[in-house]
């Protein structure tokens, strides 16, 4: 799940509609391992922020990982967030990150329905967004819309919904409601996005 303050300048290299590009990004895994480290059930979240077109670089985020994980869970999702394990996702994150904030190990709130296009996380204190269907203009239904990148690195397909809520209320602070969210399954490696 990712969320920021515009979809198409941040998600696809353009100057963001409001100069900057904040939000957060985070996964629930529900199957994965890192070598013979077991990482299934665990989440983490990280916010950001970039002064401008990500690809321009300098951006800071700020790592939440989940209490429950153990000491070598916690650097092994230290390691995969922060790009040294490989992944191209990761990969490039780090390659336009200039600080990172003090990593902060918390309870993580977690909801996912992929299909019906909500979501919520939070971390008490520092993060919450809140993602629902967005309605059709015309009919007040929920609208699906979907975006698809076939050579994507994030994502191949997602479910593209409303942050009714978006805020940061910790180190970096943000507050877009009624912005940009995209849910998606996605099975990452060291070598990258698998689908």
């Amino acid at each position: 799940m990712s969320q920021n303050s515009e979809a198409q300048p941040c998600d696809f290299n353009q100057e963001p509609t409001h100069r900057v590009c904040e939000g957060m990004v985070g996964m629930n895994i529900l199957e994965g391992h890192f070598d013979e480290v077991p990482l299934s059930g665990l989440r983490w979240v990280v916010t950001y922020k970039w002064p401008g077109p990500l690809h321009e670089g300098n951006g800071t985020v700020q790592p939440f990982i989940d209490v429950r994980a153990n000491d070598n869970q916690r650097q092994a999702l230290l390691q995969i967030v922060s790009g040294q394990a490989g992944g191209t996702l990761f990969e490039v994150f780090r390659s336009i990150i200039s600080r990172v904030e003090t990593p902060q190990f918390v309870p993580i709130a977690f909801e996912f329905d992929l299909q019906q296009r909500r979501a919520r996380v939070a971390v008490d204190g520092a993060l919450e967004t809140v993602t629902e269907p967005i309605q059709s203009p015309v009919t007040g239904q929920p609208h699906r819309v979907q975006v698809c990148l076939p050579d994507g690195f994030e994502y191949k397909l997602a479910e593209i919904g409303n942050a009714a809520v978006n805020r940061g209320m910790g180190t970096l602070t943000y507050d877009w409601p009624n912005s940009h969210s995209s849910l998606a399954e996605v099975e990452h490696t060291h070598e990258g996005l698998k689908n």
